[in-house]
């Protein structure tokens, strides 16, 4: 007997109408404060606020203190752990600081997926967590818990960054990124929803054509938010069409601070000439396996006291791969976890605002382009519509025309007719039914020099 099919929340919240759906983004987000910003927020905030004023010396013995028992928790706590440093030799007690971490086998994502619940500690099983779920620019989705302690840190570790440039809680933002808050089928505005308790404008990243930009000008002028935040994709779209028709909001932006994608130097230049503020770029990820934030001298700063960062290059490599240990989450542990991004040192030792962490140049990963839907609306960051397909290894989107996309997936074992037809629900939430989408399963997908995979490749032909 079939049972009855029960609707998800997010297709619940997209038949609703748009006065409920404020309400529903409201509720989301008080959720999500009480999440991020509990008993524990304030206590790590002023800790990790302190840190800024150590030494480079001071900053990098209480790294190598917090890898230390990292080390020792997971031998005696992570299956996975025990059994692969048993293989390999590896005594916990050794590594005592970042030097020693390559006596230990570096962890790829497809290592992760296939260990699955084996990285989870046996002993926070019973804490309170909360679920966390990845794509990132292969399309392989991990999930994984995350404590709630652990979620508190990497929020104070992020709002110190902030604090940095005077930004504080309860600042009205507005947000420009990938969640699905507008129906795909709408085609008038509004496209934004309101986050009341989270003090925030939530703008659709999916409706940004050109023939919608000008409403979402508009609406900035209407509610004045002296912050934006969100992918350097959107918020550039967006900066180029207000160069682009001589236009300006008609007050004075405080901030733009970009995530989730790299930020672009010909972004940078948009965005400043358009909004009259240069962007500031913070590198962050839900694995908590690395953090770099940048101060007000335009500094990229390791953030060496929330996880142990190595960088490391190859001869037939312009930067060094991202391969991070993250301290903070003890529910499910990533030990030398090779993020996939590049990143280039700076040749700078210090830097003039005073703080510790270790300098970059710049950080090369996350690079994607759009996908150019029927309407003209330009979508970057499409990565979310792989976010819980844990059967799918890899997965790469291309595009040759206009208003079509091929989904290239390479297919995990468990990988069913059911994850296609998700993979198809899920985009078309994003694309809407008149993008013409088709799926081609291949055996590997094709890597660039620097082996780097790039998620979205446009072959379209520049208009």
């Amino acid at each position: 007997m079939n049972q009855p099919r029960i609707p998800d929340p997010e297709s619940i919240y997209l038949r609703l109408p748009i006065p409920l759906q404020h309400v529903a983004c409201s509720y989301v987000g008080w959720r999500t404060e009480r999440t991020r910003y509990g008993r524990d927020f304030d206590h790590l905030l002023a800790e990790a606020e302190l840190r800024s004023s150590w030494t480079q010396e001071q900053t990098e013995d209480f790294r190598d203190r917090r890898l230390r028992e990292t080390i020792e928790y997971c031998g005696q706590n992570v299956p996975y752990y025990q059994t692969l440093w048993q293989q390999h030799g590896v005594d916990p007690a050794s590594v005592r600081g970042l030097a020693d971490l390559e006596r230990i086998p570096i962890l790829s994502k497809a290592d992760a997926q296939d260990a699955g619940s084996k990285l989870f500690s046996l002993v926070d099983a019973t804490s309170p967590t909360r679920m966390a779920h990845t794509s990132g620019t292969t399309g392989g989705a991990l999930r994984f818990p995350v404590s709630l302690r652990a979620t508190q840190e990497q929020w104070a570790v992020w709002w110190r960054f902030r604090g940095w440039h005077g930004i504080r809680k309860g600042i009205w933002s507005g947000l420009f990124a990938g969640r699905s808050i507008v129906p795909a089928g709408q085609t008038k505005p509004p496209f934004w929803r309101i986050n009341r308790p989270g003090r925030q404008i939530l703008f659709s990243g999916y409706h940004m054509s050109e023939q919608n930009l000008g409403s979402y000008v508009g609406a900035l002028r209407r509610y004045r938010p002296p912050w934006l935040h969100g992918y350097p994709s959107l918020l550039s779209l967006l900066a180029s069409y207000v160069l682009e028709n001589g236009l300006d909001l008609g007050y004075s932006l405080r901030w733009v601070t970009t995530g989730a994608e790299n930020l672009m130097p010909h972004q940078i230049a948009i965005i400043e000439q358009a909004f009259g503020i240069k962007p500031l770029q913070h590198y962050g990820m839900a694995e908590g396996v690395a953090n770099v934030s940048e101060c007000e001298h335009g500094g990229l700063h390791v953030d060496e006291d929330y996880a142990a960062v190595e960088f490391i290059g190859d001869d037939d490599s312009p930067g060094c791969r991202v391969v991070g240990t993250g301290f903070a989450n003890r529910a499910a542990v990533f030990v030398r976890y090779d993020t996939q991004d590049l990143a280039v040192l700076s040749r700078d030792r210090s830097c003039s605002c005073g703080r510790p962490g270790r300098l970059l140049e710049r950080i090369d990963g996350r690079l994607e382009d759009y996908v150019v839907l029927v309407s003209g609306a330009r979508v970057g960051r499409m990565d979310h519509i792989f976010k819980d397909m844990v059967n799918i290894r890899e997965a790469q989107i291309r595009q040759r025309r206009q208003g079509e996309m091929t989904i290239l997936v390479v297919r995990g074992d468990a990988y069913t007719d059911h994850d296609e037809r998700a993979l198809l629900g899920e985009t078309r939430k994003r694309v809407g039914e008149d993008m013409r989408v088709s799926i081609e399963y291949v055996s590997r997908l094709t890597r660039s020099s620097t082996g780097k995979l790039r998620f979205v490749v446009s072959e379209m032909t520049p208009s």
